[in-house]
């Protein structure tokens, strides 16, 4: 695969793909949006009273090598914005989302975006094909709630461009914002992405993992190992680690956090140990009420899901896909640093470990040294 095979491809696909006249602007106001790299995400209201907007951002992608875990296996990854996932783009009901895509001739990849949240034309990944040095914008109508995914999806290399980064989130909240089973409003203290990422990085005949000078190097050898669909990785937010030790997310005790979590490809199963999912959209879809006090969640291979928890005791909490066997052996592990004061009504130590005291049980079996 040269880089002009795969660049005349994706012009023929371009213009065979049936794409509307360009259309004027609407007579809304505008505002432009800084993104930020996850698990952050940028500053926005959680309801409003503000008419409908066009709200801009603009995405750039970056192909890269990437470390991907503590024994420095290097993985040629495609991104938006430089990090694995995408940034997470926030809107309300009935704006308009603005994107303005920018491939730089530093790439060697076309590229394009498929918006689940968006109407028509591919999720607008038949609009916004765009070769090293272009730049293409697109505009869509948020008219669905809830939190949904975007990802690179390039005509004939669509797993490929996934698997190796190219996807995020976008959240369209209610314009009156949250609101639990009963309609009552629901409000979170900090939000965190969590973009979790199967990634495929080939074997040389010792065993070890490869690594390529250039991506079209890498593309026979991941496909062959995509295809049997064994990850060597799974990861959180582009690597191993990458939300665990100084990186961990931070909050306090009797604050409420929502949590964001996306799998592009594969199914997934978020859990919070030593926690739970006060109000979960398992689906991620707002127009549906929350399930309650959810232990693990499951979050459909394509698709986002969100979660609120109010932390109640300090600590470090262990956030982990349950398939315990990714969690604990390929990566996908995350944590909380909690800050706070210990509840004994919730959790205590009786007595700590000890000698075995024969037909005695709970706090029968303490025993008292002078």
């Amino acid at each position: 695969m040269t880089r002009r095979s795969v660049l005349m491809g994706a012009a023929v696909a371009a213009l065979l793909a049936a794409a509307p006249a360009l259309a004027a602007s609407p007579d809304l106001p505008r505002k432009t949006v800084d993104l930020v790299a996850p698990p952050f995400v940028h500053p926005h209201e959680q309801a409003t009273t503000e008419k409908p907007a066009i709200v801009q951002f603009r995405m750039v992608i970056e192909e890269k090598e990437v470390v991907i875990d503590e024994a420095g296996t290097k993985f040629r990854a495609m991104t938006f914005n430089g990090t694995m996932p995408g940034p997470m783009m926030v809107v309300h009901e009935g704006d308009q989302v603005e994107l303005t895509l920018v491939n730089p001739d530093t790439n060697t990849m076309p590229h394009n975006i498929d918006f689940h949240s968006a109407t028509g034309a591919l999720g607008g990944g038949a609009l916004t094909h765009v070769n090293p040095g272009e730049q293409v914008v697109l505009r869509w109508k948020a008219t669905r709630t809830g939190v949904f995914v975007y990802h690179c999806a390039p005509e004939g290399m669509i797993p490929w461009h996934v698997v190796s980064g190219m996807s995020g989130t976008v959240m369209v909240l209610p314009r009156d914002g949250l609101k639990d089973r009963a309609g009552k409003p629901l409000r979170y203290d900090r939000i965190y992405y969590v973009g979790e990422n199967d990634l495929y990085v080939p074997r040389d005949e010792t065993g070890k993992f490869k690594s390529y000078e250039s991506l079209a190097e890498s593309y026979s050898d991941t496909t062959e190992v995509m295809r049997k669909l064994i990850p060597s990785h799974v990861v959180f937010n582009g690597r191993v680690g990458a939300l665990t030790g100084k990186n961990a997310m931070t909050a306090k005790v009797g604050e409420t956090v929502m949590i964001v979590h996306s799998q592009a490809n594969r199914d997934t199963r978020p859990h919070l140990i030593g926690g739970h999912g006060d109000h979960v959209w398992e689906t991620g879809k707002f127009s549906n009420p929350p399930q309650t006090d959810l232990e693990t969640w499951f979050i459909r291979g394509g698709s986002a899901g969100a979660a609120l928890y109010t932390f109640l005791q300090p600590g470090v909490y262990a956030y982990v896909n349950h398939n315990l066997i990714e969690a604990v052996e390929l990566g996908a592990t995350a944590h909380f640093k909690v800050e706070g004061t210990w509840n004994d009504d919730l959790m205590t130590q009786v007595s700590p470990p000890g000698p075995i005291t024969p037909g005695k049980v709970g706090s029968a079996a303490r025993t008292v040294t002078k």
